[in-house]
């Protein structure tokens, strides 16, 4: 599946912006944690040399419910442009944490997210409030064919404009990154 997104800093208030989003069909909370690994005898798995994540092995509790996934970035002229997600539900996140174990997969970074969730026709909006990191907005569109992701990331920003919200520009990084920036986090 391609997940093409755009995750902007909110400057608002977060009770200004609940309002503007009451438009549109309300999900509801997602609280989220989820946890990267890497492996220290491979480097697929590693931040590069300017911590720019472009493979990760995550795993998710949202809720009552746990999920692996494996995402591959992909850039272009060193910019994010979208990803590759592989994700399925599990059982069991303790047997998860004592396979990786024995695979010696270290655990690195661990983001505490709770998220409300919107639905348009079109996309997922989620209103994020992030532990250590800060409010943030990210409108996803997710598709299995085969589109034009600068028209669909224009199309995007353009939804975000026209709510009217004071964000920043287009952040160009997951919140993994802006944890390893903020926390000058380096690997092995």
């Amino acid at each position: 599946m391609k997940e093409i997104e755009i995750l902007v800093e909110v400057y608002d208030d977060i009770d200004t912006v609940k309002e503007k989003l009451k438009q549109f069909e309300y999900v509801g909370l997602k609280h989220t944690i989820d946890e990267y690994y890497y492996d220290p005898k491979r480097d697929i798995l590693k931040p590069d040399k300017d911590n720019q994540i472009s493979h990760c092995l995550r795993l998710r509790s949202k809720n009552d419910d746990y999920y692996i996934t494996y995402k591959d970035d992909v850039f272009e002229n060193g910019i994010w442009q979208y990803s590759n997600e592989y994700e399925t539900k599990v059982e069991s996140m303790e047997m998860l944490k004592a396979i990786f174990d024995r695979l010696e997969l270290k655990k690195f970074i661990e983001i505490d997210n709770k998220k409300e969730i919107y639905k348009t026709d079109k996309y997922e909006i989620a209103l994020e409030d992030v532990k250590d990191l800060g409010l943030f907005l990210e409108v996803e569109y997710c598709t299995n064919e085969d589109v034009d992701i600068k028209e669909i990331k224009k199309e995007i920003q353009s939804f975000i404009d026209k709510l009217n919200i004071k964000v920043s520009k287009e952040l160009n990084m997951g919140k993994p990154e802006m944890y390893l920036h903020k926390f000058n986090i380096k690997l092995e």
